[in-house]
């Protein structure tokens, strides 16, 4: 490793994000699908479904901790979407069948999106018990809860003009119910939330740009809309509660949406936003170089790379993450660096193209390189 940024502290870490860390999500295991499709047909209840939800999550979240990780999911489990199934349930929102699906490299996810048709807001959400579940069988591990950043309801909703006609009280509005959001999970005993978030990831690829100034959004008010309203949600929080955000190009049956490194919104991102860490897609060339990492400008400020594809299961050279991890670490110190997949492993229930068993593979190489390079 590098000299140059190395600090004394450089080591193991108490607090999340953890030198080896994960997005969140995990591939749905046979028994979840089938139980799935019995309740779709009718021959099972809800009842039935969350109590095998429930058993198959301890499962998973006893082996999180066999193969060396320090922050546990439910694996996404219990929901179709990464990102839907949390905006739905929110006050003013409804979810529907949509004429198509989101578009990836040749393929498409189901047809489903989301509708603001009323004033938004935070109150019973289902989350709030999924949550307590995963806190209750975590033990001394970390809970980690991940729900998607406020600014995908915007991003991937449809708002009602008769609803909200005003786009300042419509981001208001969204404000309020994400902090009264994190609020709640705090209450739950929740202290590691994740912010996913694609948006970023658009608006750093010409090609998506393009694609929303034909819907009439200008990317640069974007860019500042987003991060204002993410700020006011986090504004307030308590000290103990620590927030990441995910920024992911795609992921959806092994493929991707956009491409583009983060130099674009790099400044805005990494100088701007008040969180605690990003999780940072670099697992492949459509990322970009570390460069745009000198924006970086806080020393508490945690950047965890994804260097570790979610998306095939053969594992990286050891050797060639650590120089990687080495690249990074003369721009920002080695000891605000972590290291995790680039994204989770079923970012919806289809999962990605590979098995169970190289999954946790691919985790444990996580772990196990973190160990080598922070030395604990």
């Amino acid at each position: 490793m590098s000299e140059s940024n190395q600090t004394p502290s450089t080591g193991p870490r108490l607090a999340p994000p953890f030198r080896a860390d994960q997005v969140g999500s995990l591939l749905r295991t046979d028994r979840i699908k089938q139980a799935r499709q019995q309740k779709a047909a009718g021959s099972l209840s809800a009842e039935q479904l969350r109590l095998i939800e429930n058993e198959e999550i301890a499962r998973i979240v006893e082996k999180q901790k066999e193969v060396g990780l320090q922050a546990v999911t439910d694996g996404e489990f219990r929901r179709a979407y990464w990102h839907f199934d949390f905006l739905e349930h929110l006050d003013g929102v409804t979810g529907y069948e949509a004429e198509s699906g989101i578009q990836f490299q040749q393929t498409q996810t189901k047809a489903h999106s989301i509708l603001v048709n009323g004033k938004l807001g935070f109150s019973a959400h289902p989350m709030l018990e999924d949550y307590k579940f995963l806190h209750s069988i975590a033990g001394s591990h970390t809970a980690k809860m991940t729900i998607p950043s406020p600014s995908m309801l915007h991003f991937r909703g449809t708002i009602d003009p008769k609803v909200y006609g005003d786009q300042d009280e419509f981001f208001h509005d969204l404000a309020a119910a994400y902090k009264q959001a994190l609020q709640a999970f705090y209450d739950a005993g929740c202290r590691y939330l994740q912010l996913d978030d694609t948006a970023w990831a658009y608006l750093c690829s010409e090609e998506q740009k393009e694609q929303l100034r034909a819907r009439g959004l200008n990317p640069d008010e974007l860019s500042a809309r987003y991060a204002q309203t993410i700020n006011d949600a986090v504004s307030g929080r308590p000290d103990d509660l620590k927030i990441t955000m995910h920024i992911c190009r795609g992921n959806f049956r092994s493929t991707w949406i956009s491409s583009g490194g983060y130099e674009p919104v790099a400044e805005t991102l990494f100088g701007g936003l008040n969180i605690d860490g990003f999780f940072l897609e670099y697992d492949s060339d459509r990322a970009g170089g570390f460069e745009p990492l000198r924006y970086v400008n806080r020393p508490d400020l945690s950047i965890v790379l994804g260097l570790i594809t979610s998306k095939f299961g053969e594992l990286e050279q050891a050797d060639e993450i650590k120089r990687r991890i080495e690249e990074a670490s003369r721009i920002v110190s080695l000891d605000q660096l972590c290291l995790s997949p680039q994204c989770g492993f079923a970012s919806t229930e289809e999962g990605n193209l590979l098995t169970e068993e190289q999954q946790w593979a691919k985790l444990r190489h996580v772990v196990e390189i973190a160990r080598d390079v922070w030395k604990g």
